[in-house]
């Protein structure tokens, strides 16, 4: 069987195309899997480092504001969708799975004319341009949340299976994970991340904490800035005089997100749907900041349904957002029990049988 897959930009897209991949690895290790999106975001990073061939072909950004940018992304489109359907005629695909974004249009479109099975999988409550414009092409599309449904027009096609995460977020030991990294077995650690790309939010949160925890014993600090923010983040925190902390860990990317979600206590960051579903694969507690700044408030609701079940607490983006998150990780820090409750809460609504379904029925369905 061979398979592409497509979807990018942001590991929100990337890494449960990855997770699916992994599943026909597992499941048929006879199975061709290769990668095909644009260069433009994360994919020339991620994508070869998580052993997968990335083809790449010319993508654009939906534009809509003026009709020359509008020409433009056509334009870039057919010319990916050419690329895309040479490579396409090569490889012989049975089956093309995308995730969405921007990237995945050209090879959907490629795919269409080729006469591969098209899938599709929606991590979001509120659904991308991408799957919702080119559904009516796929046999399938899976749902990371079960609100998105209202927003396919074909009820008969949709499949809910929660968001696929990679097998390196299952089953890990807090303890060999803190050894691994290490870092204290007693510590109480707090992790902090605004995404693959970072956010101003998280990052005001990430200075208040090194402010207060920074040099304190029993304490331990890993803080993700997203790569655009690091130099600024970090020559702030020099200026500070707030740079030289052993018990801080701070980086553009965390490139190991498994083991160190894993060897957390607590987390606090945004709630796009791939972080969500991490966070609850590895059973920890969680401080949500949901973006203010996405279409119909979707990570609020990506992050309410971990509220609802008791395994995190939501904090809504604005001016003071940093501090009111601040005084939840306070008390929660002081109430390590109610923390031991929230972490099973969180691990009780994983969506641990995500790839199993969305393989299972590609087997059951392709042609």
């Amino acid at each position: 069987m061979n398979i592409i897959l497509t979807g990018g930009c942001t590991g929100g897209h990337i890494y449960p195309a990855l997770a699916i991949g992994d599943k026909f690895r597992e499941k048929d290790p006879e199975c061709n899997v290769i990668y095909v999106a644009s260069d433009r975001g994360l994919e020339s990073k991620i994508i070869p480092g998580a052993g997968y061939e990335l083809k790449t072909v010319d993508a654009d950004w939906f534009r809509r504001d003026k009709p020359i940018t509008m020409l433009k992304t056509a334009m870039v489109t057919l010319k990916g969708r050419a690329q895309a359907y040479s490579i396409m005629r090569k490889f012989k695909p049975d089956v093309v799975i995308s995730t969405g974004s921007f990237v995945s249009v050209p090879v959907v479109l490629a795919a269409k004319k080729y006469g591969a099975s098209i899938y599709m999988h929606e991590q979001n409550g509120f659904p991308g341009v991408s799957n919702r414009m080119f559904s009516k092409f796929a046999t399938r599309v899976f749902l990371g949340f079960e609100k998105a449904r209202p927003y396919f027009k074909q009820p008969e096609k949709v499949v809910y299976c929660g968001n696929p995460v990679r097998k390196e977020f299952y089953d890990r030991d807090r303890q060999a994970d803190r050894a691994k990294l290490g870092i204290p077995a007693d510590d109480f650690v707090i992790t902090v991340f605004g995404g693959s790309l970072g956010s101003g939010t998280t990052n005001d949160l990430g200075e208040m904490l090194i402010r207060k925890f920074g040099g304190r014993k029993g304490y331990t600090i890993i803080f993700g800035t997203g790569r655009e923010y690091y130099d600024d983040v970090a020559e702030k925190l020099k200026a500070d005089g707030l740079d030289s902390f052993d018990n801080v860990r701070m980086t553009a990317y965390i490139s190991d997100m498994p083991s160190m979600l894993s060897a957390s206590d607590l987390v606090v960051s945004r709630a796009g749907a791939l972080s969500v579903a991490e966070v609850t694969m590895t059973g920890r507690a969680a401080v949500f900041i949901p973006s203010a700044n996405v279409t119909a408030d979707h990570q609020y609701y990506n992050a309410k349904a971990v509220e609802d079940n008791g395994g995190a607490l939501i904090v809504r983006d604005g001016e003071n957002a940093g501090r009111e998150a601040m005084e939840i990780i306070e008390g929660l820090e002081a109430d390590r029990d109610r923390i031991g409750k929230m972490e099973k809460a969180s691990a009780e609504i994983a969506p641990r049988m995500a790839a199993d379904i969305i393989y299972e029925t590609i087997m059951e369905t392709y042609k």
